[in-house]
Formats: C-alpha cells, sequence, structure tokens
C-alpha cells in the first residue's frame, strides 16, 4: 500500500475527469447537442428578424405583411427557451450522475484501504474530500465541461453562416475569437494556483474544526477552549483571504473578457457600419450580422466565466484523485474461505511475519511465528507497542504482511476473499465503535437480518438486556454518535453482544475489560468466558488479570515471540512474563 504521487497537471486531471464523464456520455452529448441546436436557432431567429426590419423600414411592409415572420421568431423564441431548458437538465443530469459515482468509488475505496490507512488521516480532511470535495464538482460537469465544447461549436456554427453573406465580418470574428480563451488561459494559470490553496485551507478548517468538536470536552477540562476558538478564526482568516484572492482573478478575468468581447463586437460594428456607408453591404445582409455578432462571442465570454467556477472542482480532483490512487492492502478477490471448524487441519499460522509502518520507518512485527489450534485460546501478551495490535490487524486483513505468510488450514490468508474471511471473525475491540442510531441498530450491525428476539437474546449473553430495558425507548433508544449516551461498560456490552450474535468461529478480543470498574469488569468477564466457549481465540491483553485461564500465553517483545507457555510455566522461567505480572502486581496478580 504506497501513495502515489499526486496529479499535479491540470492536463492530466481533465483528462480523468473526462475519463469520469464517460459514465454520462449521453447526457453529456444529448447537452451539448441541444445547446448546438439553440445556437443555429439564433442564427435563424437573426435572420428572421433582419427580414423583418428590412421589409418593413426598406420596402414599406406592414406588420400584417410580415405576420408569418413574426409568429416564426416568436416560435424560434420559445424553441430556443426550451432548448436552453433541457440543455441545462441534461447538464444536470450529467453533474448528478458523475457526483454519484465517483462518491460511491471514492466511499468504496476508502473502505477498501480500510482502518490501518484512516488512522493516518484527519477524518475531518476526508469526510470533506468525499462531500465537499464530490460536490464541487458539479460546476465543473454541470456548466464548464459542456460550455468547453459549445465554445467550440456554436461560433463555428455561427460562422457557417456568417462567411458565405460576409466573408470579411467572418474573418473579423475568425480573428478576435481567439483573444478570448487566449486570456482565459493566461489568467486561469494564476486562478489555479490560488484555488488550490483555497480548497487546502478549506479542508484544513473543515477537519480542524471536527477534532474540536471531537475534544470539546478535553479542551474544557484543560482550559483550552479560547485558544481554539482563536485557532480557528487563524484559519477562517486565511481561508478568507485565499478566497478573496480568487475573486480578485475572477473579477480580473471577467473584466478582461467582457472588454475583449465588448471590443470585438464593436470591430465588426464599425466596419459593417462603415461598409454599409459606401454601399459595399445590404442593409439586410450587414444587420444580419449585427445581430449575430454578440451571439458569436458570447459562448467564449460564458466559457470563460464557467472556467473559474470549475477550477474549485479541478482543486478539490486533485485530493480525490490521490486518494483513489492510494493501493489497497488487499481486495475483495480470492477464494470464498473453507468454514473454520475444530478439525484438526484448521490451524491458523503466522510464518515468519515481518510488518512495518510508514513506509517502512517504524518496524512493528519482526519474523514473527506462532499457530493456533482450532478451538484453543491464545492469549498475547507483551509490553506496549510490541505488536499485539497489529498481529491482530493483520489477521483482520486490514494490512497485509511485508514478508511471510499467514495460513488459514494450510492456506494462505491473502488467497481468500477478504470480506468472506471477516464473516468467520467476530472482533471486540478495547474501544468499540458505536454509531448514531438505536442500540438495536448498532448490537445488529454484526448481523443485520436478525430480528429483534435475536437481538435480545445477545443482549442477555452480554449482560446488556438489563440496563437497554432500562432505557426511556429499550432496543429503540438514540444512543448518539459514538454512544455518547452509553458509559463505557454499556458501550462494551453491547460490543460483546454484536459478538453474540454474529456466532463467529474465531474471535479477537482486544482488552475488552479495559478501563471497567470491578462489578461491571466481573459481568463483562463472565460474558467473555461464555462467548469463548466453543471457539478459536486470540485474546490480545494489555494487563494480564484476563489472560491466566488462556491455553496457551505468547509474549511478545520488539515484534517477536520471546515466550510462550501456560500462566505457571511462564512465571517459573522469571523472563519477561514474571517482570510483566509483577508490574502489574497492583491488580492481584500473583
Amino acid at each position: 500500500m504506497g501513495l502515489q504521487p499526486p496529479s499535479k497537471s491540470p492536463i492530466k486531471l481533465d483528462r480523468r475527469l473526462l475519463g469520469r464523464a464517460r459514465a454520462a456520455r449521453l447526457a453529456l452529448a444529448l447537452a451539448v447537442g441541444l445547446g448546438l441546436l439553440g445556437g443555429v436557432t439564433i442564427v435563424v431567429q437573426a435572420r428572421t428578424l433582419s427580414r423583418v426590419v428590412g421589409q418593413v423600414f426598406l420596402s414599406g411592409a406592414t406588420l400584417g405583411g410580415v405576420g408569418a415572420l413574426l409568429l416564426a421568431f416568436l416560435i424560434l423564441s420559445l424553441g430556443r427557451a426550451g432548448l436552453a431548458w433541457g440543455g441545462e437538465m441534461a447538464a444536470n443530469a450529467v453533474a448528478r450522475r458523475v457526483k454519484h459515482d465517483l462518491r460511491a468509488r471514492l466511499t468504496a475505496h476508502l473502505l477498501a484501504l480500510g482502518p490501518a490507512y484512516a488512522r493516518g488521516e484527519r477524518s475531518g480532511e476526508l469526510a470533506n474530500t468525499v462531500v465537499e470535495g464530490v460536490e464541487a464538482l458539479d460546476a465543473y460537469f454541470r456548466q464548464y465541461l459542456p460550455q468547453l465544447a459549445l465554445a467550440a461549436l456554436v461560433p463555428l456554427a455561427v460562422l457557417l453562416f456568417v462567411f458565405p453573406l460576409d466573408w470579411v465580418s467572418g474573418l473579423v470574428m475568425l480573428l478576435t475569437a481567439p483573444l478570448i480563451p487566449l486570456f482565459m488561459i493566461l489568467i486561469g494559470s494564476l486562478a489555479d494556483a490560488l484555488t488550490r490553496r483555497q480548497w487546502t485551507s478549506l479542508s484544513r478548517m473543515s477537519a480542524h474544526f471536527l477534532d474540536v468538536l471531537q475534544g470539546l470536552a478535553t479542551l474544557k477540562l484543560f482550559g483550552r477552549s479560547r485558544e481554539q476558538i482563536r485557532a480557528i478564526a487563524q484559519i477562517s482568516d486565511q481561508y478568507r483571504h485565499t478566497t478573496m484572492g480568487v475573486l480578485r482573478v475572477t473579477f480580473l478575468s471577467a473584466l478582461v473578457l467582457e472588454l475583449v468581447a465588448t471590443l470585438s463586437t464593436a470591430v465588426v460594428a464599425v466596419q459593417i457600419g462603415l461598409r454599409l456607408l459606401y454601399g459595399y453591404l445590404s442593409f439586410e445582409q450587414g444587420f444580419f450580422v449585427l445581430l449575430l455578432a454578440p451571439e458569436f462571442y458570447l459562448p467564449l465570454r460564458l466559457l470563460g466565466t464557467r472556467f473559474h467556477a470549475g477550477m474549485a472542482g479541478v482543486a478539490a480532483a486533485q485530493r480525490i484523485f490521490e486518494v483513489l490512487d492510494i493501493q489497497p492492502g488487499s481486495g475483495d478477490g480470492g477464494e470464498p474461505p473453507a468454514a473454520l471448524s475444530r478439525d484438526p487441519g484448521c490451524h491458523l499460522r503466522f510464518e515468519d511475519v515481518t510488518y512495518a509502518y510508514d513506509d517502512g520507518q517504524r518496524p512493528a512485527l519482526e519474523g514473527l511465528s506462532f499457530d493456533i489450534a482450532p478451538g484453543e485460546k491464545v492469549a498475547l501478551v507483551g509490553p506496549s507497542g510490541a505488536g499485539k495490535s497489529t498481529a491482530a490487524y493483520l489477521l483482520l486483513r486490514f494490512i497485509e504482511p511485508e514478508r511471510g505468510t499467514i495460513t488459514v488450514g494450510g492456506r494462505p490468508l491473502d488467497g481468500l476473499s477478504p470480506a468472506a474471511w471477516r464473516e468467520q471473525v467476530a472482533w471486540v475491540p478495547q474501544e468499540p465503535y458505536l454509531f448514531y442510531g438505536t442500540i438495536a441498530d448498532n448490537i445488529r450491525l454484526a448481523r443485520p437480518d436478525s430480528n429483534l428476539d435475536e437481538v435480545a437474546w445477545a443482549a442477555r449473553q452480554a449482560h446488556a438486556h438489563a440496563f437497554i430495558e432500562a432505557l426511556p425507548q429499550g432496543y429503540d433508544t438514540i444512543i448518539g454518535e459514538r454512544g455518547a449516551r452509553l458509559s463505557g461498560g454499556e458501550a462494551q456490552r453491547i460490543a460483546l453482544a454484536r459478538a453474540f450474535l454474529k456466532d463467529a468461529p474465531l474471535l479477537i478480543l482486544d482488552e475488552a475489560t479495559a478501563n471497567l470498574d470491578p462489578e461491571i469488569e466481573a459481568q463483562v468477564q463472565e460474558a467473555m468466558e461464555r462467548l469463548l466457549e466453543g471457539r478459536t481465540a486470540l485474546v490480545i491483553a494489555h494487563r494480564l488479570s484476563t489472560v491466566y485461564r488462556a491455553d496457551r500465553i505468547l509474549v511478545m517483545d520488539a515484534g517477536r515471540i520471546v515466550e510462550q507457555g501456560t500462566h505457571p510455566d511462564l512465571l517459573q522461567r522469571r523472563g519477561l512474563y514474571c517482570r510483566l505480572v509483577g508490574a502489574y502486581s497492583g491488580e492481584g496478580a500473583t
């Protein structure tokens, strides 16, 4: 798993964004096609209006004599409005489809990267990328991308009508038209860096604000709330300065583009006026071209305006593609694993497994080797940083070994489907995560198709039913974000209820009784004993009072197994385990 170099080239980013538009290519083609038809309608409108004016003011025709032309003009106006509305709806469909697909892909990719990646990132920034970052692409796909095609097609269509009637005006338009995109590119290069800084400031502000909200109690406890207010104000001020810089460039760009378009239209008007004055051009032809001149430059002007609207999407896309370019450690491929059983041939085995964090700069495991027989309860102990949780992450396939292999019944674990493998594993972490919602929904997370009776049974097994029934709405009680309305012991029992409901043959306990008062700890310990019955288990212990009944104890240090055996055997060896027991003697270890 590694981070690919970010795509800093706007051309590369545009190509990747265009690639995302393929999913909605029919809607995009419809938006461009309707816009092009609207441009042709403008030409026909101008031709009709020039004939009306010519016949009324030069030929003396009455309004009744040009009634058919006026009716046609009205129908064309209504048709042009309808085409504009249809093009807008089609462009909206493009943006909705691309945003939906990209958000779904980004979410699925983050889930595939797993908690090992998320731990190294700021959750607020990632949430901002998934929500606001994808939403920022709306202007790119809804406005800028269709307008990019129309800025080339509509002026070309106008020139096809103008050149046969007045090649001089057509030549003037052809020579002045490139000035608008030229200035747009020149100014856009300046806006690009500012827009990227603006997006970075927004992401930083979002991440910092989420950190403050999640740590509000700690800030209040240490009296640091006002400092965070000043920090947020400073970050907000940086975002304001960056946004004002983007707006200044946008306004400058709009001024320059409007000025170029106005001067170009004026040049067309002046040369038409001079040739009309000297009789080199008929009034009807000159008026027709004069009506078309503003419409000829309009798509180019709109491109300049929408270019800046789409720049925010391009800036957000850089971060989106950075995340998507990170290769997950394991995919969803592989064979489905054989069901774990008590059969002796279904051993779990670590063979010379090595893993390091931070691109190899922080070793966690160095040649770790051990095995767990079916139905065996193995405890993993050791000082902090010994690699116990890393071993659990490897077994859960949140990360993959850099060297060595993990096998299940002789089959390499990396050859099995991760999703199917995790169906056979129940994990009770030290700090279980509870989602905003009801208690029943949080327990049912282990098995979504379970009914309320099954949920209540699992809660009884975990000694959670009594306190759940005492809540105002029982199992339908909303527990708040991260289980904020529950105590630590209650949250831990909800996690145990999940494990009971899942009924998986392999159980991983990551110090499930830590930070509990003695009475609650006794209840949780009794529930754990019942949960362990008939299952293969790896018990990761940060304190030793939970491992004495294990069939075998593995002692880790610096990423290796340095001792193994039963509790009495390890005490007699007077090694690291004995020293750990001595350090925890205050808990009653003897």
